[in-house]
Formats: C-alpha cells, structure tokens, sequence
C-alpha cells in the first residue's frame, strides 16, 4: 500500500509540474488558429511530457527507491557483514572507475539486489536480506559487480533516454491517430471533440505496449554486458554460481518499477518481449562462451 501510495503521488506531482513547463514554453496547445495540428507544438509538448517524466523519475530515483523497499543506507557498518560488503562495494567502484556508491540493505526474503541513481558517480547499490542470508560470500561479490557495472555502464541514464524516446513517440503519434480519427470519423471541425480523447487514449495504450518491447529489448542487452562486468570484476566462476544459485531459489519479490531493469534476478515474464531480464540460463550460457572465446 505504502509504495502503491507513494507511486500515485510522486505522478501526480510529475504531471503537475510538467503542465506547468508546458504552459510556460507555450506549446500546451496543439491546434492552429485553423483547427488544424500544429506539428511543432505538438511534438515539444510531447517531448517535455515523454523526456520530462523519464527524467524526473531518473532524478528521483534514489529516493523512490529508498523509501519504496525501505532500504537502509550503511553509513556507518554495524557488523562484521555490513563491513564486508560496503568494503566490497567500495573496491569495486574504485576498479570500475566510478565514484562510491551508497550502500544499503533492504528487507526481503528473496536473493535480490539493484542498483539506481541520475550519476555514475553519485549512486544508490542496494541488496536484500535474503541475498545475503542464502548465498556465499563470492556470490555476493558477483553480484555487488553486476550492479557496479550496471553503474559504471551509465544504464540508468541510457535506458532512461530510450524510454524518453519512446515515450515521445508514442504521445506524438497517438495524438496525431485521434485527430485524424475524430475529424475523418467523428467529423469535428473545430478544437479536440470525444473521438479524439478516446482514440488518443486507446492508441497510447496500443503504442505503449509496443514501445515496453522496444525497452525491454535494451535491458536485455544491458544485462548481458553487466553479467560481463561482474565477471570482471568478481570473477566468471562467481558470477555463473550466483545465476545458478537464482535458479534455485523461488521467484523473488517484484522490486518497484523504476528499478526492475536493474536488478541481478531475472524471471520467465508473461512473454519473452516484455522481460528486462533474458533468461537466466542464456546469461549463463552467454559466460560460459566467453569462457571459451
């Protein structure tokens, strides 16, 4: 409830603030004095909602990820773990040529773990309880560079700018779909009438759909690169034994969305277009091939 809760206002809050720029820069309205579109309106207004939201969520994405799990940032270690993993977190970041991290823990049966934040430099690494409860020491490392890399490999930025993208499009293009319907259909001379609030909106949803392939596609990528990158950094051994350690454990807690794309487990989605994650043995079978290379 508490992250249903927080999701609903922290949009709400992006939305208003996003018509407020809109207004300002003067392109909230998207229609010419004749009733026809205005395609240079349109497509700022669109890319001040599509970027704007992406990178709003982007700026506020440690926080939302703090609050959501209810991590807890180690500022100073408590325990002989806790001084172990944010000294881990630390080497690695040094190897990986970024800035430290934040480090924290979050409470959670499942192996787990993410990594968030607008700069390479200035990052949140978060892992849950669970992760370090059920596997070893090594596996953990694998997986603490897993998400340096994810880090050190700019995607959180990258992957937001594909979203902003897509994003464009999709608002630029479904409203252009309503106009067209609600003047060639509905037969409205003038301004926006229902057909084309129905349509735009039916044509959203439509093209989101297709758009959510398009970045579930890049995650996929991405994580293939960052399983590359822990290897590296922990060694393949260890990264191939925290997969296989996955594998065996059940179907961990969904993390908040802003942060499924950076997280170590990956899972058997609806359908193989829309998982961020490919499936853990072809990320294992993709480091074994490596190996061999």
């Amino acid at each position: 409830m508490k992250r249903i809760f927080l999701l609903v206002v922290t949009n709400i809050a992006v939305l208003a603030v996003l018509s407020v720029v809109a207004r300002i820069l003067g392109v909230d309205r998207v229609l010419d004095q004749q009733g026809g579109i205005d395609f240079s309106s349109l497509l700022a207004f669109c890319a001040v909602f599509g970027f704007g939201g992406a990178l709003i969520s982007l700026a506020m994405s440690k926080w939302i990820a703090k609050r959501s799990t209810g991590a807890r940032v180690i500022t100073q270690p408590a325990n002989a773990t806790e001084t172990w993993l944010y000294s881990t977190v630390q080497r690695q970041a040094q190897q990986a040529g970024i800035g430290m991290p934040e480090v924290a823990i979050y409470e959670s049966p499942d192996l787990n773990a993410f990594a968030t934040g607008a700069r390479r430099d200035s990052a949140l690494v978060a892992v849950s309880t669970g992760l370090l409860q059920r596997m070893d020491r090594h596996e953990v490392e694998a997986v603490l560079g897993h998400e340096i890399s994810h880090v050190a490999n700019g995607d959180m930025v990258t992957l937001t700018l594909i979203q902003g993208v897509v994003n464009t499009f999709v608002l630029f293009l479904s409203r252009i779909i309503g106009y067209v319907v609600d003047r060639a259909v509905f037969r409205s001379e003038r301004d926006h009438g229902p057909g084309f609030f129905i349509t735009s909106m039916v044509a959203q949803i439509v093209l989101g759909v297709l758009a959510s392939m398009i970045v579930a596609w890049f995650s996929r990528q991405r994580e293939f690169r960052a399983d590359a990158g822990g290897a590296s950094l922990a060694g393949r051994d260890g990264m191939i034994a925290a997969l296989e350690r996955l594998k065996t454990a059940h179907e961990p807690a969904a993390l908040p969305d802003s942060m499924k794309a950076f997280g170590i487990a990956g899972g058997g989605g609806i359908a193989r277009l829309f998982m961020t994650h490919p499936p853990l043995d072809e990320r294992i079978t993709a480091l074994r091939s490596s190996r061999g290379s």
